[in-house]
């Protein structure tokens, strides 16, 4: 990727950098660290969970090379939550109760991950962090300081694609908007609603859909209807292929006016649900481009597994490092330890490592010192709500049947 929109103060109420003050000591022998990680490896956002259960897999290489002789010996254990509330919960459980896991790595949507921490994980006191729930929701949520996420929030992406569809078709622009009808549809449209709204633009109409129906024939018209400047539809790459078509038949569809965000990002879409349905659709995604450790990240990547990257990879890769050396802080393996620390490790005070002096971090935190980890998605820096506290984004679109980024930058300062 070429692009990145950098965010900057984004005026969401009291951000605060996570401290490097914690209960627990640290010093101590870790041991066995059973981590669990929760990917969407079917359903409708299989593209991401199989590259997503890879980058947990490099994490967790890279934290058992530079354990030495600090006893921390990382095991993780994976589940496929199917992209389905009820499965992500099963999966959870099952994680706790029969494999005896102190953290999570995922779930991936907010649709699955809301359920799961207010069902299995806050009762259970274990700790999690999703790589990829973007909802504004999470922000809120009373989860005990048990929840973290490595991306930052919708109510930041809602912003940032109504920006970008500014500069694009006109800030006074009427546009139709049209969303999966979940916790992660509904808020982003939110989101991007008041956003375009705040600017001068107008909304058409909106429509919700359920992207499980038989047929989308009906919400296509409307979405289609009224000759609007442009379009901003979400929704997962797991579902496109029945919306796609039905925008498509219509005739009144264009997908080259179309925006949308973080969740129909994949190389492997046009070739899926066919190059009509995706031609010229721009969109937004959280990067790691210009995160401490990205370019490395990406020389791992390509080094070790030798396959096309994907949406939150780095993520990933970072909820696990996180999970292990909040761990190695606490010198323990319980998992309210763990939860304890998270923050700390994520953010200053202390000396800054990246997952390339993953020795030196652990041997710091073995000896009771602070760090600060740089992630290779990015700072990180936990804030009081387990938000990243600040974030950057690229843009993309299909063009020739592939996905290309763009070299757009934009910043989005306090409001």
């Amino acid at each position: 990727m070429a692009s990145l929109l950098m965010v900057g103060v984004l005026g969401l109420g009291g951000i605060v950098a996570g401290c490097g003050d914690d209960d627990s000591g640290g010093g101590g022998d870790v041991g066995e660290l059973k981590i669990g990680v929760l990917v969407p490896l079917t359903g409708a956002l299989a593209d991401f969970g199989g590259p997503g259960s890879d980058a947990a897999n490099l994490a967790a290489e890279q934290v058992n090379a530079g354990a030495g002789d600090t006893g921390l010996e990382l095991t993780l254990i994976t589940e496929d939550t199917k992209t389905d509330p009820q499965a992500a919960q099963e999966a959870a459980t099952k994680l706790i109760e029969s494999d005896g896991v102190a953290g999570l790595a995922g779930p991936w949507a907010t649709p699955e991950l809301i359920p799961t921490a207010e069902n299995v994980t806050i009762a259970s006191g274990i700790p999690l962090v999703t790589p990829s729930a973007t909802g504004p929701d999470l922000t809120t949520l009373d989860d005990d300081g048990l929840v973290f996420r490595t991306p930052p929030s919708d109510a930041i992406q809602g912003r940032v694609i109504a920006q970008v569809m500014a500069e694009e078709i006109g800030a006074d622009a009427t546009v139709n908007t049209a969303h999966r009808n979940d916790s992660y549809g509904t808020a982003l449209v939110e989101e991007f609603t008041k956003a375009w709204e705040a600017g001068g633009g107008t909304i058409g109409k909106n429509v919700a859909y359920n992207p499980d129906a038989t047929s989308l024939n009906s919400e296509a018209q409307q979405i289609a209807s009224g000759n609007p400047d442009g379009w901003m539809i979400i929704d997962y790459t797991g579902t496109w292929a029945k919306m796609g078509p039905a925008l498509v038949r219509t005739g009144n569809w264009d997908p080259a006016r179309t925006f949308t965000g973080d969740g129909l990002r994949s190389p492997d879409l046009p070739g899926d649900a066919g190059e009509p349905t995706t031609e010229g659709i721009r969109g937004t995604v959280p990067t790691s481009l210009e995160a401490p450790a990205g370019a490395a990240f990406d020389t791992l990547w390509n080094t070790e597994l030798d396959k096309p990257r994907q949406t939150y990879d780095a993520q990933n890769f970072d909820a696990v490092v996180l999970l292990a050396l909040a761990a190695a802080a606490a010198g323990s393996s319980d998992p309210a330890d763990i939860a304890a620390n998270l923050q700390a490790v994520s953010g200053p005070p202390g000396d800054k490592y990246t997952y390339e002096q993953m020795s030196e971090a652990l041997q710091a935190l073995a000896d009771g010192e602070d760090i600060d980890y740089e992630g290779a998605s990015g700072p990180i820096d936990f804030d009081d709500n387990g938000d990243p506290a600040s974030a950057n984004y690229a843009t993309w679109s299909y063009t020739g049947g592939k996905l290309v980024d763009s070299d757009q930058v934009i910043t989005i300062t306090e409001e």
